[in-house]
């Protein structure tokens, strides 16, 4: 009885062991407190420490990427890069989402999401301290792929952290961290140039400066490095306990990876070449930079109201078609009128950049359980960021050979059309459970 009262014991989450001592008298003595903890869920603390951890984790999944394309000439310049291997700089961040993404759920499964994410954004914050230090262009794409690898498993573990913590809250704390997501973002691309001028005007010191974020979200994520279930009351075996789901055979599932490779693509070009186009244009380095940080700032607001809205439709076709139309018609700006109208193309593009936490809230939406949501997480970003690996160099490559934007911008344009009818596919009412 002694043994069987143990191995009893060491089922139950964080919580519950706690209080209930390893020597039982009977099972049945223990079901009562193993009851009550359970429907008490999670300590208040402790889900004050997930949710200031996803903001600050959330705050670091994109500056290491606007940041360089706010200062993409001078980084060319400074490591001696042609344009064609500046495309190859942009792609790099869907290439290490989609490599590293692939291994975030067997990582979260053995270590826990509390682990990975911790480990992700000690991966971030060694990144962005190496990348400035080295002299040539390969030991910059390495010490930039560092930090993407911890961004990618990040990336892939947000709607399952969120998931498992706040299932009753999906659409409210997805939005919270997504506009926690466009904040970094936007005030990366803004403050990065007057930031790198303010150091002194050596684009090295503007780069490494966001080290010290990074290293600011490690420490919420310490207390949970040792919590390998998720959340309490998720048994460790969890995924094990549900059947493994055939995800290719589900059409949502493809639907969601080519909207989320689709508008994933669209956000990479335009964190990596709008500030270039602009600058280009006539526009100053500076102001090109507060346009990207505008164009991002969008999500901000967006970010927030866009999945709460979500999650009360049945079907989000017409959110998708929305932010595809505003995509359309700021593309079209871009190229008949680059600066004269600016500030309303950077608008609209921000505006159409709020597909990402849609395709974040679909996730969420589109499985039943929270073992689907990692597998649907993991196939749909991973996927998604194969998808979108051409892109940025396509654009690099179509921009040195034509000499101008308007090809590399027809393809921007060209290629929302299908992103819309991929996010019409992805946001049917059904779960991926029902196709698989």
């Amino acid at each position: 009885m002694p043994d069987e009262t143990q191995h009893r014991t060491r089922t139950l989450s964080p919580a519950i062991t706690a209080d209930v001592p390893t020597k039982t008298p009977a099972p049945q003595a223990a079901q009562a407190p193993q009851t009550a903890q359970a429907a008490a869920g999670p300590s208040p603390w402790l889900l004050r420490l997930v949710t200031i951890g996803l903001v600050l984790t959330a705050l670091n999944l994109r500056p290491a990427i606007t940041s360089l394309g706010a200062l993409l000439e001078e980084v060319q310049d400074g490591l001696h890069m042609s344009a064609g291997a500046a495309g190859v700089l942009t792609s790099v961040p869907p290439l290490c989402f989609a490599i590293f993404g692939v291994m975030a759920p067997r990582l979260a499964r053995r270590f826990g999401p509390g682990a990975v994410v911790c480990a992700g954004m000690i991966a971030i914050t060694t990144g962005l301290v190496i990348r400035p230090l080295v002299g040539g262009t390969a030991g910059f794409l390495a010490a930039s792929a560092l930090a993407l690898m911890g961004i990618a498993v990040s990336n892939v573990l947000m709607p399952v952290i969120v998931k498992r913590w706040f299932p009753d809250r999906v659409g409210s704390m997805t939005g919270l961290y997504s506009m926690a997501l466009a904040l970094g973002t936007s005030l990366a691309a803004a403050v990065t140039v007057p930031m790198t001028n303010a150091l002194g005007g050596s684009w090295k010191a503007g780069l490494g400066i966001w080290a010290v974020l990074a290293a600011a979200a490690i420490l919420p994520w310490i207390p949970l490095v040792r919590d390998r279930r998720g959340a309490p009351g998720q048994p460790a075996a969890h995924h094990r306990d549900v059947p493994a789901l055939r995800i290719t055979r589900s059409r949502t599932a493809w639907g969601l990876a080519c909207f989320f490779g689709l508008q994933a693509t669209a956000a990479y070009i335009t964190m990596g070449w709008m500030p270039q186009i602009f600058r280009d244009a006539g526009v100053s380095a500076g102001t090109a930079g507060v346009l990207l940080a505008v164009t991002m700032a969008m999500g901000v607001p967006l970010a927030f109201v866009i999945p709460r809205v979500a999650t009360r439709m049945r079907t989000q076709g017409p959110i998708v078609v929305l932010l595809g139309s505003c995509g359309l018609i700021g593309y079209a700006g871009l190229y008949l009128a680059p600066a004269g109208g600016a500030w309303a193309w950077a608008l609209l593009l921000g505006i159409s950049n709020c597909a990402f936490p849609l395709a974040l809230t679909m996730i969420g939406m589109r499985s039943r359980s929270g073992a689907g949501v990692v597998r649907l997480s993991a196939f749909a970003q991973s996927t998604g960021y194969l998808i979108s690996i051409p892109g940025p160099l396509l654009v690099g490559v179509l921009h040195q050979h034509s000499g101008g934007w308007g090809l590399p911008i027809a393809l921007m344009a060209g290629l929302m059309v299908p992103q819309m009818v991929a996010g019409i596919l992805a946001g049917r009412d059904r779960t991926i459970e029902d196709e698989c």
